[in-house]
């Protein structure tokens, strides 16, 4: 504990029981997130255990004026959680327990630290789902969730975050303690702070308890990996799907991902590759859901839409084939890639791939681009692997440029540069592509209202006036 430390004697001396670091490894860890692309510079790290505690570091920051960057499991691609500029970082990593059941309202109370994969097992002990579900569910936090409203790979069905949220307490930028919605179903009485929470990134409060709604276990599934000979066949499929199967997920990948995953060790489903793969999960309780698929995929070769394809037969071969899927990101770290996530209307799909796969072929000619997805919400995610040579000040320049071309052809559309990463630092420039001058004005002052200091996670999603 940095007792000594001028500036950080008062915060330790009026909270002894404060967890407060300043070594060298700690300031690392927790002063980055997997962006990697700036330094980590954090004045200190705070480990708060309680409310009174966060309350207590805003109400020091506002007293020293020192910005505080909140910390869930850094898993987000956009430096949202980045602290490059001697901030405090406030991680709330010991905020992490299940604080109650309430059977119900079917709710789980929960603090902002604890991971979405121990939130879903303590739905699962009571019998009931916590539906929203990605492939970081062991290190990704629900604080950090509610934070860029995350999706993932069941969006199609249950929707993002917001959608589960039945109330929050957030400590605001003066350190006041608001209580939002308090679990109420209708609520109609003024405006719902809870929602303008959602998804801001930490730049308005830090989320200190989130009550969060369950639903019931869904019926037994199966999932289906296809294998599709063109990029137009993906809405072909996915037409098909959609009106005859009861989707719970529907997810694209291209060759080149699968590569990677099968280097990275996991196992080709096909014999023959092919350029494009769909995988399906839907609702396959009994004999007839499964017939009904297998003549959707029959349908789908028909027509030339698909040309392979499996069915899971136990659970252990669904988990196999959506390995191929969730294992992507995993498999590309290695590579260091330049993350574009990015959304559009699904009718606008086909056209803005097209487009896009057209300016990559001209920009990004020595590049490998990787791309996969959520076809069934309209969340693209594009990846660009850094070629080993290659200075990383001079690819992200590269990267840079084509990324103005994709907001660009986002703007044009009415998509937007951020899907479920958030604008952090890294989308700043893009953001007034998805989002008109006076949009932006009305949030600049909300975060006045809010954080009248700026002193909330500042220069993310645009700068300070």
């Amino acid at each position: 504990m940095p007792k000594t430390d001028p500036v950080l004697a008062d915060l330790v001396a009026g909270q002894p029981q404060l967890t407060v670091t300043t070594d060298p490894g700690d300031l690392e860890h927790y002063g980055r997130d997997w962006t990697r692309r700036w330094r980590p510079a954090p004045l200190a790290v705070v480990l708060p255990s309680e409310v009174a505690q966060v309350q207590a570091i805003v109400r020091w920051a506002l007293e020293r004026h020192i910005a505080l960057v909140p910390s869930g499991g850094r898993t987000g691609l956009s430096g949202g959680a980045v602290a490059a500029h001697g901030e405090v970082v406030v991680s709330f990593e010991r905020m992490n327990r299940v604080l109650g059941f309430d059977a119900a309202d079917r709710t789980l109370t929960v603090q902002p630290g604890l991971p979405l994969e121990r939130l879903q097992q303590a739905a699962a002990e009571h019998g009931l789902l916590y539906p929203v579900d990605f492939a970081a569910r062991g290190s990704c936090t629900i604080g950090g969730n509610i934070a860029t409203n995350a999706g993932g790979i069941r969006v199609i069905r249950y929707g993002n975050t917001r959608e589960w949220i039945a109330g929050l307490k957030v400590v605001t930028g003066s350190g006041e303690l608001l209580d939002l919605n308090r679990g109420l179903i209708k609520n109609s009485s003024g405006y719902d702070l809870r929602h303008l929470m959602i998804g801001s990134e930490g730049t308005l409060g830090l989320v200190v308890e989130a009550r969060v709604r369950l639903t019931d276990p869904p019926p037994a599934s199966s999932v289906m990996l296809f294998a599709l000979p063109a990029m137009d066949a993906l809405m072909r499929v996915f037409d098909a799907c959609r009106r005859q199967l009861t989707l719970g997920a529907f997810e694209f990948f291209t060759d080149r991902a699968l590569h990677h995953v099968v280097a990275h060790g996991a196992q080709p489903p096909f014999a023959q590759g092919a350029p494009f793969y769909v995988i399906v999960e839907f609702d396959a309780a009994g004999e007839a859901e499964q017939a009904l698929a297998l003549n959707v995929f029959e349908q789908c070769l028909d027509n030339g839409w698909v040309v392979d394809g499996v069915m899971s037969q136990s659970a252990a071969q669904a988990a196999a084939l959506w390995r191929l899927r969730e294992g992507i990101t995993e498999s590309l770290a290695p590579h260091r890639p330049y993350k574009n996530d990015i959304a559009v209307r699904i009718g606008e799909i086909p056209a803005f791939m097209h487009g896009m796969q057209a300016i990559f072929a001209r920009e990004y000619p020595d590049f490998e681009v990787v791309w996969f997805g959520h076809i069934g919400d309209g969340n693209l995610h594009i990846n660009v692997l850094k070629p080993a040579g290659l200075a990383d000040d001079a690819f992200i320049a590269q990267c840079e440029h084509v990324t103005r071309l994709l907001g660009d052809a986002l703007a044009a559309c009415g998509g937007s540069i951020s899907a479920e990463h958030g604008i952090g630092l890294v989308k700043k420039p893009y953001l007034a592509g998805t989002r008109s001058p006076a949009e932006i004005a009305v949030m600049r002052g909300i975060k006045r209202v809010l954080d009248p200091a700026g002193l909330l996670n500042p220069g993310k999603l645009f700068d300070e006036p």
